[in-house]
Protein backbone atom coordinates (compact mmCIF):
# COMPACT_ATOMS: atom_id res chain seq x y z
CA UNK A 1 0.00 0.00 0.00
CA UNK A 2 1.48 3.17 -1.06
CA UNK A 3 0.71 6.80 0.75
CA UNK A 4 0.65 9.67 -2.06
CA UNK A 5 2.46 12.72 -0.71
CA UNK A 6 -0.65 14.50 -0.26
CA UNK A 7 -2.01 12.17 1.91
CA UNK A 8 0.84 12.51 4.20
CA UNK A 9 -0.17 15.96 3.65
CA UNK A 10 -2.98 16.31 5.26
CA UNK A 11 -2.74 13.95 7.91
CA UNK A 12 0.20 16.48 9.06
CA UNK A 13 -1.99 19.08 8.62
CA UNK A 14 -5.08 17.06 10.91
CA UNK A 15 -2.02 16.36 13.35
CA UNK A 16 -1.07 19.71 13.96
CA UNK A 17 -5.16 20.97 14.50
CA UNK A 18 -5.81 18.26 16.56
CA UNK A 19 -2.52 19.45 18.41
CA UNK A 20 -3.44 22.99 18.57
CA UNK A 21 -7.55 22.04 19.78
CA UNK A 22 -5.94 20.66 22.77
CA UNK A 23 -3.71 23.09 23.36
CA UNK A 24 -6.14 25.59 23.33
CA UNK A 25 -8.84 23.48 25.49
CA UNK A 26 -6.16 23.36 27.63
CA UNK A 27 -5.51 26.86 28.20
CA UNK A 28 -9.18 27.40 28.41
CA UNK A 29 -9.18 25.12 31.25
CA UNK A 30 -6.73 27.07 33.12
CA UNK A 31 -8.19 30.72 32.42
CA UNK A 32 -12.18 29.25 33.72
CA UNK A 33 -10.28 27.58 36.56
CA UNK A 34 -8.99 30.72 37.30
CA UNK A 35 -5.09 29.81 36.79
CA UNK A 36 -2.50 30.99 34.74
CA UNK A 37 1.01 30.22 33.30
CA UNK A 38 2.48 33.72 34.01
CA UNK A 39 2.18 34.15 37.61
CA UNK A 40 1.63 37.14 39.61
CA UNK A 41 5.27 38.13 40.46
CA UNK A 42 6.20 38.65 43.87
CA UNK A 43 3.50 38.81 46.64
CA UNK A 44 3.64 39.37 50.59
CA UNK A 45 1.60 37.93 53.53
CA UNK A 46 -1.28 39.48 55.15
CA UNK A 47 -3.73 37.98 57.55
CA UNK A 48 -7.43 38.10 58.28
CA UNK A 49 -10.01 36.60 60.85
CA UNK A 50 -13.33 36.64 60.28
CA UNK A 51 -16.43 34.52 62.42
CA UNK A 52 -17.63 32.58 59.12
CA UNK A 53 -15.65 32.09 55.93
CA UNK A 54 -18.64 30.46 54.35
CA UNK A 55 -17.53 28.74 51.09
CA UNK A 56 -14.17 30.61 50.78
CA UNK A 57 -11.86 28.65 49.03
CA UNK A 58 -8.02 28.58 48.63
CA UNK A 59 -6.94 30.33 45.45
CA UNK A 60 -10.08 32.68 45.52
CA UNK A 61 -9.74 36.13 44.76
CA UNK A 62 -8.50 38.80 46.81
CA UNK A 63 -10.51 42.44 44.90
CA UNK A 64 -10.46 45.78 45.30
CA UNK A 65 -12.74 47.80 43.12
CA UNK A 66 -13.22 44.34 40.88
CA UNK A 67 -9.55 43.90 40.22
CA UNK A 68 -7.83 41.00 41.35
CA UNK A 69 -5.10 42.25 44.00
CA UNK A 70 -4.17 38.74 45.83
CA UNK A 71 -4.69 35.48 46.35
CA UNK A 72 -6.11 32.99 49.25
CA UNK A 73 -3.20 31.37 50.14
CA UNK A 74 -4.55 28.95 53.37
CA UNK A 75 -7.52 28.59 55.53
CA UNK A 76 -7.27 27.48 59.10
CA UNK A 77 -8.74 27.19 62.41
CA UNK A 78 -6.98 29.53 65.52
CA UNK A 79 -7.17 26.71 68.30
CA UNK A 80 -7.32 29.44 70.79
CA UNK A 81 -10.36 31.45 69.28
CA UNK A 82 -11.72 28.75 66.97
CA UNK A 83 -11.53 31.32 64.79
CA UNK A 84 -11.19 30.66 61.00
CA UNK A 85 -7.73 32.64 59.88
CA UNK A 86 -6.88 33.50 56.48
CA UNK A 87 -3.61 33.61 55.10
CA UNK A 88 -3.46 35.73 52.08
CA UNK A 89 -0.68 36.76 49.26
CA UNK A 90 -0.72 39.96 48.44
CA UNK A 91 0.51 40.99 44.68
CA UNK A 92 2.82 43.54 45.15
CA UNK A 93 2.47 45.24 42.31
CA UNK A 94 -0.68 46.15 43.01
CA UNK A 95 0.16 47.66 46.16
CA UNK A 96 0.52 47.69 49.40
CA UNK A 97 -2.59 48.78 51.84
CA UNK A 98 -3.17 50.75 54.85
CA UNK A 99 -3.49 49.50 58.40
CA UNK A 100 -7.48 51.18 58.45
CA UNK A 101 -8.15 49.36 55.60
CA UNK A 102 -11.30 46.61 55.96
CA UNK A 103 -11.83 42.78 54.29
CA UNK A 104 -15.22 41.25 53.41
CA UNK A 105 -16.04 38.28 51.81
CA UNK A 106 -18.46 38.44 49.51
CA UNK A 107 -20.20 36.73 47.03
CA UNK A 108 -20.30 37.03 42.78
CA UNK A 109 -23.85 37.27 41.81
CA UNK A 110 -26.90 35.80 43.96
CA UNK A 111 -25.08 32.34 44.12
CA UNK A 112 -21.96 32.65 42.75
CA UNK A 113 -17.89 31.67 44.25
CA UNK A 114 -17.07 33.73 46.94
CA UNK A 115 -13.95 36.35 47.58
CA UNK A 116 -12.53 38.56 49.32
CA UNK A 117 -13.71 42.87 49.03
CA UNK A 118 -11.17 44.95 50.32
CA UNK A 119 -11.88 48.29 51.35
CA UNK A 120 -8.63 50.77 51.65
CA UNK A 121 -8.89 52.59 54.34
CA UNK A 122 -7.85 56.33 55.15
CA UNK A 123 -4.03 57.19 54.80
CA UNK A 124 -3.08 59.96 57.76
CA UNK A 125 -0.48 60.75 59.89
CA UNK A 126 0.61 58.15 61.91
CA UNK A 127 -1.51 54.91 60.10
CA UNK A 128 0.73 52.78 58.80
CA UNK A 129 0.85 50.63 55.75
CA UNK A 130 0.48 46.33 56.08
CA UNK A 131 3.71 45.11 55.41
CA UNK A 132 4.35 41.05 55.44
CA UNK A 133 2.83 38.88 57.84
CA UNK A 134 0.29 42.30 58.98
CA UNK A 135 -3.27 41.81 59.70
CA UNK A 136 -6.32 43.57 58.97
CA UNK A 137 -8.80 44.28 61.87
CA UNK A 138 -11.51 45.17 60.63
CA UNK A 139 -13.17 42.02 58.84
CA UNK A 140 -17.12 41.29 57.71
CA UNK A 141 -17.54 37.57 57.49
CA UNK A 142 -19.64 35.85 55.09
CA UNK A 143 -23.21 36.23 54.53
CA UNK A 144 -24.90 32.69 54.75
CA UNK A 145 -27.86 32.14 52.73
CA UNK A 146 -29.42 29.85 55.01
CA UNK A 147 -28.84 31.87 57.92
CA UNK A 148 -30.31 34.85 56.57
CA UNK A 149 -33.63 32.28 55.00
CA UNK A 150 -33.77 30.86 58.64
CA UNK A 151 -33.91 34.53 60.08
CA UNK A 152 -36.58 35.71 57.60
CA UNK A 153 -38.92 32.25 58.57
CA UNK A 154 -38.13 33.23 62.30
CA UNK A 155 -39.63 37.09 61.73
CA UNK A 156 -42.38 36.05 59.78
CA UNK A 157 -43.55 33.37 62.58
CA UNK A 158 -42.72 35.86 65.24
CA UNK A 159 -44.79 38.58 63.73
CA UNK A 160 -47.84 36.54 63.94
Amino acid sequence: MEINMSQKKTELWVGIFVIGAMISLAILAFNVAGLSFKGEGRSYTLYASFSNVGGLKVRSPVKLGGVVVGRVEEISLNKESYMPVVRLAMFENKGYYPETSSVSILTSGLLGEQYIGLQPGFIIEGVNMLEEGGRFEDTKSAIVLEDLIGQFIYSMNKGD
